[in-house]
Formats: structure tokens, C-alpha cells, sequence
């Protein structure tokens, strides 16, 4: 072969090789000097469910949990933004998020727009960092187990209504008749244990004594200047300062790109609807409570 042919080739190859390292540099450049922030909206009542046929979004921790195990692993997104907007919802639902949350390597920053309550403040409680507008309603670390009794009703319409059962405690809760005592006791000891579990895990998370937050923890909300002062937050601030926070903790000095993830949708989700029991949730005339024929929702 013709010496200038592989004086050639081995001029091109080196210029490929340069070129590559060339590229390599600025994807290390980008992680220092740019960067991704994965934002994933929590809009909603949390629950196992895509979708409230009877009005309302609900948010499926398991939509929630892919995604932020998505974010965790994509080598570009430099940090995860919660986006929240949500009255509460089901203990599970709530914790499962939390727990994932948990669990990224990545920093993630929670963003309390209008209001971030009761299970939605639970699993913002996991982040790194909170940071809620002045204006937003924060907190409502509390408990209702909402049981309605319409025999009086029922005796009035001429509709005789019971129950065939099997077990002595199978119909508490029914609306065709009131509570024993021994059930109005019993249904007060699940409700307490859930609150003592929700103010522990509040604690926890947010290192903070629990007979502080305990002191703090009777189903009430704040602004968000209020949470902040009782350290339920860390910042006051809009949406673009979440961002920015979530950009600092990242290391991202420069410019930063925003994506917001979005969950797939399906008819069969439209058609899905709340089943649980227990839930953590803001409570009625501020937040939507989800209701069975039976024993209701009790709520965080």
C-alpha cells in the first residue's frame, strides 16, 4: 500500500477518534454544566386506581413509582421535581410512593402548589426537600373515619334494610344502623394507631421529635409561610425556585433542560375506582372524600 494512502487512513482514523473524544467530553461537560430535571406531577386523590369515573384524577402510586425509577436511572436527568397538588389519599398508595422516594439516588425536591395534605404531605415528607408557594395548604397530619347512619331514613321511607352475617363485627359500620360502643371504641383504636403511625413517619423523615409533631398533628393546615416556620418546609417559593433548588443539589451550574413526565393512558384505567377503606386524606369541605356503601373512608 502507497505510503501517502496510510498516512490517509491513519489521519482520518485519529480525526474520528479526536471527534469521539470530542463528544465524550461535552456529555461530561453536560452533567456538570447542564443537565436534565425530570418533573412528575402528583395531581390528585392518591389511590390504587388511574381514574375517578365519578369526577376527579386520581394518582396510582404504581404510575408514580415507574416513573420515578425511570428518572432515578436515566443517565441524563440530573434530579426529579414533584410536582404536587393533591388533598391525600389511601395510606398504601401514599406510603408506597413515599418508600420510592425513598429509595432514589437521585436528589428529589417536592413542590406543593395549591395544596399538599394529609397522604400528598406524607409522601412529600420523603424528599430532600420541600419547598411550597406562601399561599399553599400544607400538612393536615390527621385522621377521619367518615361513617354515616341513615335508619332513621330508612325507617321514615318505608325501606327495611339488614344484613344476613356471618361474625359479630360484619356489618360496623353499615349505614342502616348505629355503632356499639364496643365498635365506636374499637374503630377509635385503628384511627389512633394510624395517627401515631403518620406522625411517626412524619418525624422520621423530616428529623424532627415526634412529640413536636405530635403537638402539631390535629388535622389542621397551614399556609405555606405557617409550615414553613413549624419546619414542615424547607422554603417558601414558586415553582421555578423548586427547580432551581433541584438544579443545586444536582450540581448543575449552568442552564438546565425540563421534561415532565406524563402517564400512559388507557380506557381500562378511565374505568378503574377507588376501593380501600382507610386513606389519608384533607377531610370534607376542602378535600373530596371517596364513600362506600358501608363502613366509609377513613381518612389522613
Amino acid at each position: 500500500m502507497d505510503n501517502n494512502i496510510k498516512l490517509l487512513i491513519i489521519g482520518i482514523s485519529g480525526f474520528l477518534v479526536l471527534v469521539v473524544l470530542i463528544i465524550g467530553a461535552i456529555a461530561l461537560l453536560g452533567s456538570s454544566f447542564g443537565g436534565t430535571i425530570a418533573v412528575i406531577p402528583i395531581n390528585g386523590e392518591i389511590a390504587y386506581g388511574q381514574s375517578n369515573i365519578l369526577g376527579g384524577d386520581v394518582v396510582n402510586p404504581e404510575v408514580i413509582k415507574e416513573q420515578l425509577k425511570q428518572a432515578d436511572a436515566d443517565s441524563s436527568v440530573s434530579a426529579i421535581v414533584l410536582d404536587i397538588n393533591s388533598p391525600g389519599g389511601t395510606p398504601v398508595a401514599s406510603e408506597e410512593i413515599m418508600n420510592a422516594i425513598k429509595k432514589c439516588d437521585k436528589p428529589v425536591v417536592a413542590w406543593i402548589s395549591d395544596t399538599g395534605a394529609s397522604g400528598a404531605y406524607l409522601l412529600a415528607s420523603a424528599a430532600d426537600k420541600i419547598v411550597a408557594s406562601r399561599s399553599s395548604w400544607v400538612g393536615s397530619i390527621g385522621v377521619i373515619l367518615d361513617i354515616t347512619n341513615l335508619s332513621d331514613l330508612y325507617k321514615k321511607l318505608g325501606i327495611d334494610k339488614y344484613a344476613i352475617k356471618g361474625g359479630k363485627y360484619k356489618d360496623m359500620g353499615a349505614d342502616y344502623r348505629n355503632l356499639t360502643a364496643e365498635e365506636k371504641a374499637m374503630l377509635q383504636k385503628m384511627v389512633d394507631d394510624e395517627h401515631d403511625n403518620f406522625i411517626s413517619i412524619v418525624a422520621e423523615n423530616r428529623k424532627l421529635d415526634k412529640n413536636y409533631v405530635k403537638s402539631i398533628a390535629e388535622g389542621q393546615v397551614f399556609t405555606g409561610a405557617q409550615a414553613k416556620e413549624l419546619k414542615l418546609i424547607d422554603e417558601t417559593g414558586s415553582k421555578d425556585d423548586a427547580l432551581d433548588t433541584a438544579a443545586k443539589m444536582a450540581g448543575i451550574s449552568g442552564s438546565y433542560e425540563v421534561i415532565t413526565m406524563t402517564p400512559p393512558q388507557s380506557f381500562n384505567d378511565f374505568l378503574n375506582t377507588i376501593s380501600s377503606k382507610i386513606g389519608y386524606s384533607i377531610g370534607k369541605g376542602i378535600g373530596s372524600l371517596i364513600q362506600e356503601d358501608t363502613l366509609k373512608n377513613a381518612l389522613y
